[in-house]
């Protein structure tokens, strides 16, 4: 860790939610904060910086990419894997694949803010890969949840975590910039992986599918390893209880927690069933597989486009509006939509406008955090994220097993939960900012 300390974590805190030019602006009128934030300002920019970006985004391409596509696996377990199984249990593999994702990162957090990313890249990686070897020789539901839900899911969550933690260090005023360059490789991952899979599972088999996609994450995890690295200094400290508590003071904070996590319960939906609410409305499986790859490659321009944008018009500005129309898109898509072009457009439109989810959250979150915090109140928020995560496409796959294989409650809880997760951002953004329009 720096050798220096803030004089108050509300101070610090201020410091940083300042975005784009307001926060050099901050440096000449922090008073005592001054000479140690400069001291310790990010660098924005240069060789290393950008290095720690594309190995970010290689990052997210091995990790988060491959979540991106399960809804290909399941509709592809639903129909001949485990087709003996509810689309209600089945889903719960996707749903603590995510969850194991996003929940790790109450102890990689930590983990990365004492001993920085290596040991979390070398340990993750080891358990992203073998996690999928061992879904490879799987023919059986506990087997297919131990392996690709669990083992391969941690091991992608420490990958993940320990990128993010290291981007952040590296910008401040750029910071979204340079979360939506890296995020887009998770969208790069989501439209690469559905394809390769369609592509090769019925050729070559469920297992040497599972295999192929291993030795790609492997290449990829090279790269991450090679250039993803702190700026900070990393130094083992007590864990105190209060680490985990005091974010939580924090109405800010609070609120963003609350409202992340409510728009989540809905946000990976569409992607985990719209292949196979498509085939029941008469699309063929070869094009539904394919809407799964049309999201994702939309998010590619939803995650940079925002975070270009977000550094100039304010960050929770952005994230209010993309969540919103995120919203608003499954009741006026979605939901009614009876035909392939109707649920084309829908992937496209809510690809591009959920994307900025995924790329402005570790944005907002650093907006709201102490430099020294970023990684344990990260793991914090995800933590809760990933509760609603893990419990949404099990609801959601017994709304539909309630709905008698219709998708209609299914798109209305998506719906709803984004529209409410939406309001709350806003509700957020009033709370830092009031209602006078500032760039925040």
């Amino acid at each position: 860790m720096p050798a220096h300390q803030t004089n108050s974590t509300s101070e610090s805190t201020l410091a940083e939610a300042r975005p784009g030019p307001d926060v050099e602006k901050s440096d000449d009128a922090a008073g005592p904060l001054s000479a140690d934030i400069v001291a310790d300002k990010a660098p924005d920019g240069g060789r290393d910086a950008w290095m720690v970006t594309f190995g970010t985004w290689w990052a997210l391409f091995i990790a988060f990419g491959w979540t991106n596509s399960l809804g290909v696996f399941q509709n592809y377990y639903e129909k001949e894997l485990l087709k003996a199984y509810s689309a209600s249990t089945i889903a719960w593999i996707a749903s603590t694949q995510i969850f194991m994702m996003y929940g790790g990162g109450i102890v990689f957090g930590k983990v990365f803010d004492h001993y920085g990313p290596r040991w979390l890249l070398y340990i993750g990686g080891f358990c992203h890969v073998f996690g999928l070897m061992m879904a490879s020789i799987s023919t059986d539901y506990y087997q297919i949840f131990l392996s690709q839900a669990i083992c391969s899911a941690i091991g992608a969550s420490a990958i993940y975590y320990a990128s993010l933690g290291s981007l952040a260090s590296w910008f401040q005023a750029k910071r979204a910039t340079a979360f939506g360059l890296a995020a887009s490789g998770a969208s790069v991952g989501g439209v690469i992986f559905p394809v390769m899979v369609d592509r090769l599972i019925y050729r070559i088999g469920f297992g040497w599918t599972m295999r192929a996609v291993a030795f790609l994450i492997l290449g990829g995890l090279v790269i991450v390893i090679l250039t993803v690295k702190s700026r900070l200094t990393h130094s083992p400290k007590p864990i105190h209880v209060r680490q985990y508590t005091t974010p939580f003071t924090e109405i800010p904070f609070l609120l963003l927690v609350i409202s992340l996590s409510l728009f989540s319960f809905g946000l990976f939906l569409p992607f985990n069933f719209i292949t196979a609410q498509a085939q029941t409305l008469g699309m063929s499986p070869t094009l539904a597989n394919y809407l799964v790859a049309i999201l994702n490659a939309t998010s590619v321009f939803g995650r940079i486009i925002p975070g270009l944008v977000a550094d100039r018009l304010g960050r929770f500005n952005v994230m209010s509006v993309a969540t919103l129309v995120s919203g608003i898109l499954t009741f006026a898509l979605w939901l009614p939509g009876r035909s392939n072009l109707t649920a084309i457009l829908y992937a496209v439109f809510f690809g591009f406008f959920s994307g900025a989810y995924v790329s402005l959250t570790p944005a907002l979150i650093a907006q709201l955090s102490p430099i020294q915090e970023i990684g344990v109140r990260t793991g914090a928020l995800y933590f809760f994220v990933s509760i609603a995560v893990l419990t949404g496409s099990p609801i959601a796959g017994a709304l539909v097993s309630v709905d008698k294989g219709n998708y209609g409650y299914l798109e209305i809880f998506a719906g709803a939960t984004m529209c409410g997760g939406a309001i709350l951002v806003v509700l957020t953004r009033v709370v830092q900012g009031g209602f006078k329009w500032q760039v925040l």
